[in-house]
């Protein structure tokens, strides 16, 4: 397997009529993904805040300051969003990485607008936020002082432990009863984990996250994104149990479902990387969504149906009725905060 990757191969494009390809003088294929170097571009948006038109998401807008995602995810959704730029969701998705630095100043821009009511903002809604290049580039963080100086309120969606080096920003916001995070944890197994999401943080680190934002009075839910039959499906009880130990307030699960190209993906992927279950595992994934791998029918491509199912979601509650019966219910982000503008205002904290 590539190290540090998810994917374990390029696929094609459904959108391109043509591709590239490396061929050695035998006509032997060779495999370009070998090198682990990524790719970052700067794109220039005119726009930033995108509204979701999906009812199975559980958000109204969304702000991606990223493109693609490092992390590696081999399950991610997101991957097919890739292809409208161009590249594919194989490898391309976790090594050619488009971010947005004027994502800040488009954001104040969109608060600016006089139509605009209040209403919760995520960020991740399609990429992580808080992948690696955000220690560098720190756009996340600009976004967060923009929420904070309008008094909006914004909610996060991560697996990634830097979002602890933006206390400063979001304990202000958690004060206000402005900020809600959303935690992704999908597995306590670090062998399954380096292969499923190589380059997230580890679980422990995690599950340190989720305490120390906790200790600050923020409020961290779980997400267990995706649960993934006959692979991670008999964690969950030890999931949640860590999670409300390391004070998270609830949890939720999505199904695994691999629309579009992810199919492909992840189908060569569960055979490189656990090829004695790839079978008892796809077979699962599809008895999940009516014997297929790609499942886009709204309210069950997120959930899944089936006696399977029936029995995780079983699961599922029996766990959270035993590890989240004495935790606090998510808080209604207040939108009566809002301060709203005109262009160049200062002096709103």
């Amino acid at each position: 397997m590539i190290k540090g990757r998810g994917a374990q191969k390029q696929v094609k494009n459904r959108f391109l009529m043509h591709e590239y390809v490396q061929e050695h003088l035998e006509a032997i294929d060779e495999f370009d993904g070998q090198n682990p170097n990524t790719k970052y571009i700067p794109i220039f948006p005119k726009t930033i805040v995108n509204k979701v038109e999906s009812p199975d998401v559980g958000m109204t807008y969304s702000l991606n300051p990223y493109q693609g995602c490092e992390h590696g995810c081999i399950y991610c959704y997101a991957r097919n969003s890739h292809e409208y730029w161009g590249y594919n969701a194989g490898l391309d998705f976790e090594k050619v990485i488009m971010y947005k630095e004027s994502a800040p100043q488009l954001l104040e821009k969109h608060l600016q607008n006089p139509n605009w009511q209040p209403s919760t903002i995520v960020l991740s809604g399609n990429t992580d936020c808080y992948q690696p290049l955000e220690q560098k580039l720190e756009i996340t963080r600009k976004l967060l002082a923009v929420f904070l100086k309008y008094k909006h309120p914004v909610g996060i969606i991560t697996k990634n432990v830097t979002i602890t080096r933006d206390l400063d920003i979001i304990g202000p916001l958690a004060d206000l009863n402005l900020i809600s995070v959303y935690f992704s944890l999908t597995t306590l197994d670090e062998s399954v984990r380096r292969k499923l999401e190589p380059r997230t943080a580890s679980a422990a680190r995690k599950l340190k996250a989720i305490e120390t934002l906790t200790k600050r009075d923020v409020p961290v839910n779980i997400m267990i994104g995706p649960i993934i039959p006959g692979l991670n499906d008999h964690e969950i009880p030890d999931i949640m149990k860590a999670a409300s130990e390391a004070g998270a307030r609830s949890a939720s699960y999505t199904m695994v479902r691999l629309n579009g190209a992810i199919g492909q993906v992840f189908e060569h992927w569960v055979q490189e990387a656990f090829p004695d279950r790839a079978s008892k595992i796809l077979n699962q994934i599809k008895e999940a969504h009516g014997g297929k791998l790609n499942d886009s029918r709204y309210s069950t491509k997120m959930r899944g149906e089936g006696l399977m199912v029936q029995s995780i979601n079983r699961l599922f509650e029996l766990s959270k009725a035993k590890y989240f019966q004495n935790t606090e219910p998510r808080p209604k982000l207040r939108t009566d905060l809002f301060v709203k503008t005109n262009k160049g205002q200062m002096g709103l904290f």
